[in-house]
């Protein structure tokens, strides 16, 4: 019998070497894992990932593209893997389940040569599971592969109406219904979703610093809507010297409309204390801070010592200003102690899906019972904080009917509170009317999806 040839002693046995694991692959995998592990957001982990990992802006892009996008389709990818594994996807490590969303989002959306995405993918598994859970990543990834792309595989899963439209646009079924409720129809219903899905831009608010200059400075444009806002095309806004210094930040161009509204919004009587009731982490104070007229006092309060204390960094340096950590629904203060309240409620955040991917699969329908819950409690006792004359702007970053124009047709049937229409204040913002109050949109708007309610205590 033949026998291999012997080493020499001491000499190790050499294995052979494995190529590098791909960068921007492992640093999108991470955020995936960071959303489903510990429930991180991505807008927030991805940006620190990659200032940790010096990925060349090449690859940066790749791993935004590719974390963003498999958060965001999600539920179509589990509807195709569904398809392709044994047993529920919910038995399957956590990990293996990334993994799988990461490979076919490369297949399906990204149009990533098949062999590509599957090998990348099975290197990862193999580094980060182990060579077991490899196998069943490169079996199942192969077949989504000879599936075909997103629009075969919507053949294959049989989908419509509604069920199609969710899958097309990477949204659950209950916000298409709850986003044809609050358009009042079909006709914007498929453009409002993919919107959703497209990349925003970044929007930075010039508080104390002429907003030209800060155009100039960040090479952005200015914003149509408010007269604070610049957007930029990309970049990083942290390295810029008016954000390092505080004269400008980084703020949605609807959220500044809804903290202008407060400003707006017709008084009567004096007008020299305003509140922020659920402040942090306080853009909203900040921009409030910046344009109040002379002598007006600004309370800012939010319940979460955390996020107060957010608020008194965006604060630092203003005058007559104070920041607490107090719960709106049981104030310190006493009743009718302020001119202008505003509330920017605690809410689903759907208005946000751009730019966190991941909540259209962490909310759920019966997150939204307690919440109004919550905003009515809070806004019933706002209108209680604002003397008679005095206005309360009611806000959310949620397009829900149940959230938004059924909280404040709560507040407005107390018999002490009047309606005054939004629309009126903002004659340079086209098709934000929803009855009287205001509804900002991000396939009208480039915004967030901000609604706006103005009520003014009658006595």
């Amino acid at each position: 019998m033949t026998r291999p040839p012997r080493r020499p002693a001491g000499r190790p046995e050499r294995r052979p070497r494995r190529a590098p694991l791909d960068g921007a692959r492992l640093t999108a995998y991470d955020v995936l894992d960071g959303v489903s592990a510990r429930e991180a957001y991505a807008n927030l982990l991805l940006p620190q990932l990659l200032r940790e990992r010096d990925l060349d802006p090449r690859d940066a892009a790749f791993a935004t593209q590719l974390a963003y996008g498999a958060l965001r389709a999600q539920g179509t990818l589990d509807a195709v893997l569904a398809r392709l594994v044994d047993r529920p996807l919910a038995d399957l490590d956590r990990r293996v389940l990334d993994l799988l969303r990461l490979g076919a989002y490369q297949v399906l959306d990204l149009r990533v040569p098949a062999h590509a995405a599957v090998a990348t993918t099975v290197d990862l598994t193999r580094a980060i599971v182990g060579t077991g859970a490899s196998g069943l990543v490169n079996a199942v990834l192969r077949k989504v592969a000879t599936g075909g792309d997103r629009a075969a595989w919507l053949e294959q899963l049989a989908a419509d109406g509604d069920r199609r439209l969710a899958l097309a646009t990477d949204h659950p079924e209950w916000i298409v219904s709850a986003w044809r409720e609050a358009l009042g129809g079909e006709e914007e219903l498929e453009p409002a979703l993919l919107a959703d899905d497209a990349a925003p831009e970044v929007h930075l608010v010039a508080r104390h610093v002429d907003r030209a200059a800060l155009a100039e400075e960040s090479g952005g444009t200015p914003g149509p809507w408010s007269p604070y806002a610049v957007r930029l095309g990309g970049g990083d806004p942290g390295r810029l010297p008016s954000v390092r210094a505080g004269a400008a930040a980084v703020q949605d161009e609807g959220s500044q409309l809804a903290a202008l509204l407060l400003a707006r919004a017709p008084l009567e009587g004096p007008d020299a204390r305003w509140l922020d009731v659920c402040a942090g982490p306080g853009g909203k104070a900040g921009l409030l801070a910046a344009v109040r007229p002379a002598g007006v006092h600004l309370t800012a309060a939010d319940r979460a010592p955390h996020r107060a204390e957010l608020v008194r960094g965006t604060l630092a340096g203003e005058d007559d200003v104070e920041v607490l950590v107090a719960d709106g629904r049981e104030p310190p203060w006493a009743p009718g102690s302020f001119d202008r309240v505003l509330l920017d409620a605690p809410c689903t955040g759907l208005g946000a899906l751009r730019r966190r991917p991941e909540v259209r699969w962490r909310r759920t329908p019966d997150d939204v019972g307690p919440l109004v819950e919550l905003q009515t409690a809070l806004l019933d006792r706002a209108l209680d904080s604002v003397r008679p004359g005095g206005v309360v702007a009611y806000v959310t970053c949620s397009p829900h009917a149940a959230e938004t124009v059924a909280v404040a047709d709560a507040g407005a049937a107390r018999d002490d509170v009047e309606v005054l229409p939004v629309p009126p204040l903002f004659t340079e913002v086209p098709g934000i009317e929803r009855g009287p109050y205001a509804q900002l949109w991000p396939h009208r708007h480039g915004t967030d999806a901000m609604f706006m309610a103005l009520l003014r205590r009658t006595r």
